[in-house]
């Protein structure tokens, strides 16, 4: 009697078999590309490892248009080290990009963008590139990204575009908490992406969702220092896709600027949010734990008319507990064209030095159950 193994062998690719120099110094994205060309035509899973040391790669793109290949894992053991000079990247949109790729993996692994130089560059005012996102995937499915750390990003830590079926979990992002533009994970146009069990340090966002986003769920994340969770900014664009089944759980945040957050451009918009639960939250020392802001204009610049377009429904803050570094823990302020319905509080409490927060809230309907403190202004 014969048994086939459903397990095909898999094969595996080294870089350094391939040329690539552990010395931090020497450009290894020929290797790099070489490995991905040996697996995308391999007919069998292929690996392709990176063992400990320093990698110098440039601005690397990872295409999946003629890749044959849906099971690719790379598995990391070293680090991979963006250029020193930030010129060299810094208008690239992108550092590491994969594009159109199916069935990817990223186990493990330390990037390394090296933006110092270029967040004390626009931290003086002056002239600076806009800097490159380290690691982006666009127009992928079947995404996983387990145990990979990202260190000072000159921009964006991790970028998911237009992609469908991602999982990052283990995921530790850390930049210092005045670098510039450095939102952790970012995500738009995307549906059915997970972020789990990640630790999240950053300068901008520690999560960042933009327009187009569906089915979002992120457990277990400590967020802090950085500007929070956000949904937003929305509603730049009067034809917008919205966003919506989105649960944020089992968070905690540090001496962040916000908490949860929703924000949009006070402009015309045909966008929404809906249906989104935020639950088991620890606030500790935020300064806006709880924050709807529809009337987002800096410098009051571009926002013809001044009201948001954006209609914003079925949001639920559930069981989020701590403390406000502002009197104001609970902030809805909401389009007077568009009011925000459907808001729910249960069981929310927060305090500011030890006394009752207060509440804020403009154009907004909805209820609230259980014990919640500051008293609920729906």
């Amino acid at each position: 009697m014969r048994f086939t193994s459903s397990l095909a062998a898999s094969i595996t690719y080294n870089v350094v078999s391939l040329g690539a120099k552990a010395d931090g110094k020497s450009d290894s994205s020929k290797a790099f590309l070489s490995a991905w060309a040996a697996a995308c035509g391999s007919a069998n899973p292929a690996t392709i490892y990176v063992p400990t040391g320093r990698f110098l790669l440039g601005r690397i793109t990872f295409a999946g248009q003629t890749c044959k290949n849906t099971r690719i894992t790379f598995r990391i053991d070293g680090t991979l080290v963006a250029p020193s000079n930030y010129n060299v990247i810094g208008n690239s949109g992108n550092w590491i990009t994969f594009q159109r790729v199916t069935g990817v993996s990223v186990l493990g692994g330390t990037l390394d963008g090296q933006g110092t130089g270029l967040w004390s560059c626009k931290n003086s005012g002056k002239n600076c590139p806009d800097g490159a996102t380290s690691l982006g995937f666009y127009n992928s499915n079947n995404i996983v990204v387990n145990g990979l750390t990202s260190l000072n990003s000159q921009k964006f830590h991790i970028s998911i575009y237009a992609c469908r079926n991602a999982m990052l979990q283990g995921t530790k992002i850390m930049a210092a908490g005045n670098s510039p533009n450095t939102d952790g994970i970012h995500v738009q146009l995307s549906t059915s992406v997970s972020i789990l069990n990640s630790g999240i340090s950053t300068g901008d966002d520690c999560i960042s969702i933009g327009p187009g986003n569906s089915n979002l769920w992120i457990e277990n994340v400590a967020c802090g220092p950085g500007h929070g969770i956000s949904i937003g900014s929305l509603g730049w664009d009067l034809q917008e896709p919205g966003v919506q089944n989105v649960t944020v759980k089992t968070v905690t945040f540090k001496g962040t600027q916000n908490g949860v957050r929703i924000k949009t451009w006070a402009r015309a918009s045909n966008g929404f949010v809906k249906s989104v639960l935020f639950q088991q939250l620890v606030m500790v020392n935020v300064q806006n734990p709880i924050i709807i802001d529809q009337n987002y204009c800096p410098n009051n610049k571009n926002c013809p008319g001044q009201v948001s377009g954006i209609k914003i429904s079925d949001i639920m803050y559930q069981d989020i507990h701590g403390t406000s570094a502002t009197a104001v823990a609970v902030n809805f302020d909401c389009s007077k064209k568009y009011p925000c319905s459907n808001i729910k509080l249960m069981d929310v409490n927060l305090s500011y030095k030890d006394q009752t927060a207060q509440a804020s809230c403009s154009n907004v309907g909805g209820t609230s159950s259980g014990v919640v403190k500051p008293s609920s202004c729906l």
